[in-house]
């Protein structure tokens, strides 16, 4: 019978060498990369391509009615109209968009960031805040991470304080509505469908 291997020994048998990188283009925003690489049976593959962009908090909020309150927009990359829930990217104060292997030390927390972009885009804001995962957004081709919380009690205080690119129209969807969204695609985003799980697990 053959020695079972150790999670490091397969991991190592796993890993991908990165021997060369172009950085395509490099601004504020965004760090598109094109790579070369070594697979692990010594074979050499390329271009591929990735990219850095900011982290970003998903916000799941609950009215005190047991209402969802999500956001309605257009999104670009579909170029359709979504509903989905409040979202917005983590701000650093270094003048970047992106974390490109940089530490956190100077950017809002996860936390504080959920917060803001919940109050910015709805005009609701919680004082029973829950994390419920931070995860890679896409681990494939990017390096961000989606922080997702759970916000209960929410109540109105206010009106949106927007960003110039931002057209929101805010919308209340009881549970049944944001599962035919889902099944019907107009809930369109794939890890706010899984913050949509996770926060019904934890309100069950």
């Amino acid at each position: 019978m053959a020695e079972k291997k150790s999670e490091a020994e397969i991991n190592a048998s796993l890993e991908w060498e990165e021997v060369s990188r172009e950085h395509i283009v490099e601004d504020q925003w965004i760090d598109f990369r094109r790579s070369v690489y070594r697979m692990p049976d010594g074979s050499v593959f390329e271009p591929y391509y990735s990219y850095s962009r900011r982290d970003y908090a998903v916000v799941v909020p609950v009215d005190e009615h047991g209402q969802y309150i999500c956001v309605r927009q257009f999104r670009q990359g579909i170029r359709r109209i979504t509903v989905e829930f409040p979202a917005g990217g983590i701000e650093r104060t270094d003048g970047r968009e992106y974390r490109a292997g940089r530490g956190y030390e100077d950017a809002e927390g996860a936390l504080e960031a959920a917060k803001r972009e919940l109050a910015e885009e709805t005009g609701y804001i919680s004082e029973d805040w829950k994390h419920l995962l931070s995860i890679p957004s896409n681990a494939t081709i990017a390096d961000n991470t989606a922080h997702i919380f759970l916000a209960r009690d929410c109540r109105h205080v206010t009106g949106q304080v927007l960003d110039e690119t931002e057209f929101l129209s805010v919308e209340l969807h009881p549970t049944g509505e944001i599962e035919e969204m889902i099944k019907n695609g107009l809930f369109a985003q794939s890890v706010h469908v899984m913050a949509w799980l996770l926060a019904r697990r934890e309100r069950r």
